[in-house]
């Protein structure tokens, strides 16, 4: 035992002082002595527990242990609640694990939970297997659920089991649940604790509870009211969101994927929720103007200049605004230029550039492309491809016709939508614009 002692001290030491090579040689030591011997196997448990080692390092270790003690009911639950720590969790939306442990685990642990002998272990039981099964994204929610619940009756007085169901619900987009376990919790604490308190205020965001959300992130001195959508609005950086087109709390078992994903600005309004402020490359179901919830660890930084901007993942979307979107290739003579125009267009409408490059184009083409020539002289464009976003409620008529006095003001850039001009009913001008267009975007 003084030497499980010994090796454990010497893992979390070196890991500590980021020797990994006396961190490892311990390790392996460990894994070797808990082939037969169960203290080592609940040593090293601790060790993941306390984070000492990476990810893939810990499910290396997990995957190790549970081969070697397989029928150990308490040592599989153990397992089972360090499997958090073999997931990078900030990944909100990721798919299911490949790793067959996860599954293992949930199935030892689910058998376990149903025999009158583990009576009583049932808590340990239950919280290794609400764990394992919460890792499985959203392949075991009926489990993990059940187990969360059961967990909360053995103790209906602990902040730390209503908080962990709380934070099971959330995530599967439950918020008027997790915010009423979240408030349990909150109540049940006898100091302020605050990842109770930040995952109150997303739930109650999610659902909807405006004052609810107001009077939590009041609580944590939060310089905000009530503002757009009913929710609490107040002055924030702007940040970045990872976009799913299927994130976790609002896909099912069946599609257990995020399928498109595309990293976009918004303009955030609360800790929680905010606007998208990038017009979409991709058809996600969500863009421009919509109001997206964000979870609150980020996923990354991302670095522009001195400036680290973190990046969030995209936990529900509370509103789709329906804006309407009109692609567009154009000319400018310097960089932003066509962009810039945006402002004149009012009504939260943008000029959305996607790329902005020079192309050298046959200069004949350019004036006729009907005409059949040899492709001689050329000229250069700086060409802009991207996409025009606007409000619902904006005609495209108007639209057009903003965007046609912009244009005319700023004689170094021409602009061609043909979907814009064919909803404002020009046929014609939306021929002679697809022309263009294609030219400049097949160039």
């Amino acid at each position: 035992m003084a030497e499980i002692d010994d090796l454990e001290r010497n893992v979390t030491e070196a890991a500590s002082a980021g020797r990994i090579d006396d961190a490892s040689a311990a390790l392996h030591a460990l894994l070797k002595m808990q082939r037969d011997q169960r203290e080592a196997a609940i040593s090293l448990l601790r060790i993941i527990r306390d984070r000492h080692l990476p990810i893939e390092e810990s499910l290396k270790v997990l995957i190790e242990i549970e081969a070697s003690h397989p029928g150990d009911v308490e040592l599989v639950a153990r397992l089972g609640d360090c499997l958090e720590l073999a997931r990078d969790i900030d990944l909100l939306n990721a798919p299911p694990p490949d790793e067959p442990l996860f599954e293992r685990v949930v199935n030892a642990l689910s058998a376990a939970a149903s025999k009158s002998t583990y009576a009583g272990n049932e808590s340990l039981i239950l919280e290794g297997l609400a764990t394992a099964a919460r890792m499985r994204a959203r392949q075991s929610d009926a489990i993990a659920e059940a187990s969360h619940k059961r967990l909360v009756e053995l103790e209906p007085n602990s902040p730390r089991r209503q908080y962990n169901y709380g934070l099971f619900l959330k995530t599967r987009g439950k918020f008027a649940e997790g915010m009423s376990a979240n408030q349990r919790a909150v109540e049940l604490s006898k100091e302020t604790v605050d990842r109770y308190e930040w995952n109150l205020g997303i739930c109650a965001t999610g659902a909807r509870r405006g004052d609810i959300a107001l009077a939590v992130w009041k609580r944590m001195g939060q310089k905000i009211e009530i503002g757009r959508f009913g929710l609490p609005e107040g002055v924030y950086p702007q940040c970045k969101v990872a976009l799913a087109e299927r994130p976790l709390a609002e896909r099912k078992a069946e599609c257990d994927d995020p399928g498109l994903e595309e990293t976009v600005w918004i303009n955030r309004l609360s800790p929680c929720h905010g606007i998208i402020r990038s017009v979409l490359y991709q058809d996600l179901g969500v863009d421009y103007g919509d109001v997206v919830l964000i979870d609150g660890a980020p996923v990354t930084h991302h670095k522009y200049g001195e400036i680290q901007v973190p990046v969030f993942p995209h936990l529900a979307t509370l509103e789709r605004r329906h804006y309407q979107f009109f692609d567009f290739a154009g000319t400018q003579s310097a960089s932003h230029e066509l962009t810039e125009l945006g402002s004149s267009l009012g009504d939260d409408a943008v000029i959305y550039s996607h790329t902005e490059q020079y192309q050298l184009i046959c200069s004949s083409c350019w004036r006729n492309p009907d005409i059949d020539h040899d492709h001689g002289d050329t000229i250069e464009k700086h060409i802009v491809v991207g996409r025009i976003a606007a409000p619902p409620e904006v005609s495209p008529q108007a639209l057009l016709g903003k965007l046609d006095e912009a244009v005319a003001q700023k004689t170094s850039c021409e602009i061609y939508t043909p979907s814009l001009c064919a909803a404002a009913g020009y046929p014609n001008r939306a021929e002679v614009d697809r022309r263009r267009f294609d030219m400049l975007v097949n160039n």
